[in-house]
């Protein structure tokens, strides 16, 4: 995605070690509204670290996370969620016995800050509203339906709408397809896609699955020992020597998938 816009977000210079350990080191990179960006690397890379800096579980050493121009490295998670960032988790986080709408119903609360009130309020909530957002990530007819009945890929939706409750500039996501069959993936991650373009709503994601990484990402960032390796479009990252390079031996393909 090309744009001359300033980044919603811009990661400067960010560090953070762990005793002698340096997990992440001066690592860079900005991510545009509207635009996916996947972060990427082998296993022990920095990926996790980073992204936990970005949404407030982890405080950095240095450098500063900066959304719509505003430093937010060391806040608390739910001080980073009020500033406009979601997120979303690899194990999927609903309430299994509510109905899909309640669930959605039950994040509309913390939104509004009104969770003191819990049951039975959440049941007549912004009910139009829930349906709303559950409308736009394809599962207004299963609104009735317990989480606990639903596959897994619709959880991932329902997951999504909730994330999307207090409509966040920023959406996190940690792993989102992450035990899903390859149709699925692709589905959720479109949909993700034409959301975050409707809603000029910035993607931060971190995926093993290349298929996603290659086929949905605007651009990707790869990390490797703590540092940025290379960032660029999925094309430019394939064809990278250096990428190719630092995979090897991992079992993932950098190759292209249909």
């Amino acid at each position: 995605m090309t744009t001359t816009a300033p980044a919603l977000l811009q990661i400067e210079q960010l560090s953070k070690s762990f005793g002698g350990v340096k997990a992440v080191q001066g690592v860079s990179f900005a991510v545009q509204a509207g635009e996916l960006l996947a972060m990427i690397g082998p296993n022990g890379a920095g990926k996790t670290t980073t992204f936990n800096m970005v949404g407030g579980q982890l405080a950095p050493d240095s450098g500063r996370v900066l959304l719509d121009g505003e430093d937010i490295a060391g806040l608390a998670p739910r001080h980073v969620w009020r500033k406009g960032v979601g997120r979303t988790f690899q194990i999927a986080q609903t309430f299994a016995s509510f109905t899909v709408l309640e669930n959605v119903q039950m994040a509309l609360l913390s939104a509004d800050r009104r969770l003191w009130q819990f049951w039975p309020r959440a049941a007549s909530h912004r009910r139009a509203d829930a349906l709303a957002l559950l409308d736009g990530v394809g599962m207004a007819q299963q609104a009735e339906r317990a989480c606990s009945e639903l596959a897994y890929g619709d959880i991932k939706r329902v997951e999504l709408a909730m994330a999307l409750a207090h409509a966040p500039k920023l959406l996190l996501m940690d792993e989102p397809t992450a035990g899903m069959a390859p149709a699925e993936r692709v589905a959720l991650m479109q949909l993700t896609r034409r959301i975050a373009r409707e809603r000029q709503m910035g993607v931060l994601f971190t995926e093993h699955s290349m298929d996603v990484v290659f086929g949905q990402a605007d651009r990707v960032a790869v990390l490797v020992r703590g540092k940025l390796l290379a960032e660029g479009t999925p094309q430019q990252i394939r064809d990278d020597e250096r990428v190719q390079q630092a995979y090897l031996g991992t079992g993932l393909v950098l190759e292209k998938h249909a």
